[in-house]
């Protein structure tokens, strides 16, 4: 082929290739009146070309007939959905539909039959000034005044669907009291409106809530402080986005943008329930860069009813034992959980009537988070609450603990902890005798040889159990005979028995400087905590004598010693045990165990606590100084009663011998001034370490621990020591997980008892007798203070302490809250009289 021929041959494909193929964007990024797309045409931001704008299909179904006007990445290779207009009415042709700018200055999305199906709805004609629209390289959908393109009239960052840009905001217009809203899509084949969303509180606070369904808050930010939302402490720590907080008399709202505009970075309500932010890293792909709440199960309903949440499982959600999905293709395919689980087999229900000899009955699903939702039954026994669930229609579960509880109807927030994480209870599901039954023929029923085996094996086991039984019984009365109690109450154990009740010591609980705790369990099935002594010195009989001591003091707020052990050099103590656990696994960390304490458990604690230890200090026969107050010696009944453990373990001290104690004992962080002075120990070395736990109960954190506090803050005892003297805003004080919730009151006396027990000087400290009246209002006390070991800004404070009238003893000024007349009531200053 010549070259002429060969051009003309070039020229004339060209021609035809640009002839037939469609137009696939529009320059400038923009739209005027009475312009539209359709089919495969876009539009691209203008300037930078960021993103495009057109008409999609979501998801990996390539039969999808769903379509969607939206806005995604135009430099990722990645197809990333950042706004959806029509998310709730899909349209079955793009190719036929148009978005379309009117002359009235409206945006609208038009179907084949010319049927407007979305639009911006502005109420006010713009036929006067004419209108625009425009994608910007922000990822903003604007519609702007053409004279002038700042005037904007509508905005996609106003109207916000799962994606959460930079530059773009969240917030309440307080004119209408309107909250913008992130809500995540229903799955990821479907931008229809989810049921998890994002708002800021509508209540006017500055935090921002995940809801379930419109109805359920299971996630907070906590208030915004000026720099950071409470509860994200992770935003310290960042490098990436600058914060803004803005509220005034129309609006509230949060943004925020990227210090470094090259990087491509978004926020998403996800349709796993999870806030997320994600930044694009080339050749890798989405990364997680942050994301609340962190564990996938503690979304609320994520597995919807009858649904059981795995962390550690691939897929998180499973139904329960009796249960299939109700929506097969959304478990499978598209992730999304929330249609939950329907029974393969209905329950017999009425009076457990028996059809063919099958009754309903329970599967016990050990190890589990309980369901939301319990409903309370005064029964006395395990027995009598598993009958009342069974003989009622409505019942689905039950667990006992001591106390009967029972679920009716649906079960939700069901998690399935795994091998390894304690923690966990016991839930007994009512199910069908035909899902209880196992089957080796595939699940069909068994014939009548079957039932004769069965019959042998059941006697068989009987029989069994029988001479376990007898077995059992005979240990117990030699047990028990051999330790029964011989010294007061306590039961002295020989260190045979402690080792059958702990499995050889097997279950530790904890340690510490007396030290390691086991838990056993009694051959009367009595649970009990068992502590081997480490670095005891004392003879047989005087170790007795003491432990005897000890075994009589019996108070609501110390722990039960139940009894001892003391063979040779081995040495231990049996207590009764506490289910919660000790007070610093429920306040400084957030284990599987452990449970957040509102601010009412938290002064009964501090309360119960001081009255555990002026019953020590004041109500004994002889002073017992504990010596080691702290969170780890505070243990928590089911209740969540506080009580002193290891209580006297330091040394018994007389009365009239008080000033004994010189030997350093106690932890760093709670010693008094005078352990490291060298000076001889009272009473009120407890009493500064008591006041440096009670810091911790107020601010949830450990005193030592400074990192969230910041420069302006320094040590927590002082800032509130200055805050105190300063009048300034106690809530302010406050763990910020509590968002505020705290009685003001309390938390006022709360601040000032802890700030007058760690004063320098022990005869400024309270006694516990009086800690005790100043907590339940009985007393009230003026400012203290702020210790000179612990200050930063020295300020004149001689005003604080005051001297009496006629004695120069120092002591605390207070007034009666019901005259409001001042008085002195004076502190304890000796121990051969420290009384209340």
């Amino acid at each position: 082929m010549g070259l002429r021929n060969r051009g003309r041959f070039i020229f004339c494909v060209v021609f035809l290739c640009f002839f037939f193929k469609p137009r696939l964007s529009i320059e400038a990024g923009a739209l005027s009146v009475g312009k539209s797309i359709s089919g495969d045409e876009y539009i691209i931001s203008e300037k930078y070309g960021n993103f495009k704008l057109g008409f999609f299909s979501p998801g990996n179904d390539s039969q999808s007939q769903n379509y969607y006007v939206g806005i995604w990445y135009s430099k990722i290779p990645e197809i990333t959905i950042v706004w959806v207009a029509n998310r709730e009415k899909p349209l079955s042709d793009k190719y036929s539909s148009q978005l379309k700018l009117l002359e009235d200055g409206n945006l609208v999305i038009l179907d084949p039959s010319n049927t407007i199906i979305w639009s911006t709805n502005l109420m006010t004609s713009t036929t006067s000034n004419p209108t625009e629209m425009a994608l910007l390289d922000s990822g903003n959908l604007v519609l702007r005044s053409v004279s002038n393109s700042s005037a904007l009239i509508w905005e996609s960052f106003d109207h916000p669907t799962h994606t959460w840009l930079p530059g773009g905001k969240i917030g309440l217009n307080k004119r209408t009291n309107k909250s913008q809203l992130l809500t995540s899509w229903k799955n990821s084949n479907d931008p229809a409106t989810g049921i998890f969303s994002l708002e800021l509180d509508p209540a006017g606070t500055s935090q921002y809530f995940i809801l379930w369904n419109d109805s359920e808050k299971y996630w907070s930010s906590g208030t915004w402080d000026g720099r950071i939302f409470s509860l994200v402490p992770e935003m310290r720590r960042n490098y990436i986005y600058d914060f803004t907080y803005v509220t005034n008399k129309d609006e509230n709202y949060f943004t925020y943008s990227l210090k470094n505009s090259s990087i491509i970075s978004r926020f998403v309500m996800d349709v796993s329930g999870q806030i997320k932010q994600v930044t694009w890293l080339d050749g890798v792909g989405w990364n997680l860069f942050w994301t609340q709440p962190s564990q996938q199960c503690d979304v609320y309903a994520h597995c919807g009813a009858f649904g059981a949440c795995n962390q550690q499982a691939s897929t998180f959600c499973g139904c329960v034992r009796g249960f299939n999905p109700r929506y097969a293709t959304d478990y499978s395919n598209l992730s999304d959980w929330s249609g939950g689980c329907v029974r393969n087999t209905p329950l017999r229900c009425v009076n457990n009537a028996s059809v063919n000899g099958e009754k309903d009955g329970f599967f016990n699903m050990s190890n589990v988070r309980l369901p939301i939702n319990p409903q309370f039954l005064a029964v006395e026994s395990a027995l009598a609450c598993e009958l009342a669930c069974l003989n009622s229609c409505s019942c689905s579960a039950y667990a006992y603990n001591g106390s009967c509880y029972v679920w009716e109807g649906d079960l939700l927030n069901l998690e399935q902890l795994s091998d390894g994480v304690t923690g966990g209870e016991t839930l007994y599901l009512k199910l069908a005798a035909s899902e209880l039954s196992i089957s080796t023929s595939g699940g069909s029923k068994k014939g009548s040889a079957t039932g004769a085996i069965v019959g042998a094996v059941s006697g068989a086991v009987a029989l069994l159990g029988l001479v376990v039984v007898l077995l059992w019984a005979w240990q117990k009365r030699n047990f028990v005979g051999r330790s029964k109690a011989i010294e007061g109450s306590l039961i002295p154990f020989s260190y045979r028995d402690l080792q059958i009740a702990t499995k050889n010591f097997s279950d530790k609980l904890g340690g510490g400087g007396f030290g390691s705790v086991f838990k056993g369990t009694l051959p009367n099935s009595t649970v009990v905590a068992v502590k081997k002594l480490e670095g005891f010195s004392q003879g047989e009989k005087q170790f007795r004598t003491e432990v005897s001591t000890i075994g009589t003091i019996q108070h609501v707020n110390l722990v039960h010693l139940l009894g001892f052990c003391s063979e040779g050099t081995k040495r231990l103590l049996v207590y009764e045990f506490m289910p919660k656990g000790s007070l610093d696994s429920h306040l400084f960390t957030e284990t599987r165990g452990s449970q957040f304490l509102d601010w009412k458990t938290r002064y009964q604690i501090a309360l119960g606590t001081a009255r555990g230890l002026a019953y020590l200090h004041e109500k004994c026969r002889q002073c017992i100084i504990h010596c080691d107050i702290k969170p780890e010696n505070i243990l928590l009944d089911a209740e969540f009663c506080p009580k002193v453990a290891d209580f006297g373990l330091a040394k018994l001290v007389g009365r009239e011998f008080s000033r004994v104690l010189t030997t350093m004992r106690g932890t760093r962080g709670y010693l008094a001034p005078e352990w490291i002075s060298g000076v001889a120990i009272t009473a009120k070395a407890d009493v500064y370490s008591y006041g440096m736990m009670l810091f911790e109960l107020i601010s949830g954190k450990r005193n030592s621990d400074q990192s969230d506090y910041g420069e302006k803050v320094g040590f927590f005892p002082t800032w509130v020591a200055k805050k105190i003297s300063e009048d300034g805003e106690i809530l302010s004080l406050l763990d910020y997980r509590l968002e505020g919730n705290g009685d003001l009151a309390e938390l006022t006396r709360a601040c000032k008892v802890a700030s007058w027990c760690v004063q320098d000087e022990e005869v400024h400290r309270p006694s516990m007798g009086l800690v005790v009246q100043i907590l339940e209002g009985i007393v009230e006390v003026i400012p203290p203070p702020i210790p000179r070991t612990l200050q930063t800004l020295a300020e004149n404070h001689e005003h604080i302490v005051f001297f009496t009238d006629s004695s120069s003893d120092q002591s605390l000024q207070t007034r009666s809250p019901s005259s409001g007349t001042p008085s002195q009531v004076k502190s304890s200053t000796s121990s051969t009289n420290s009384r209340a």
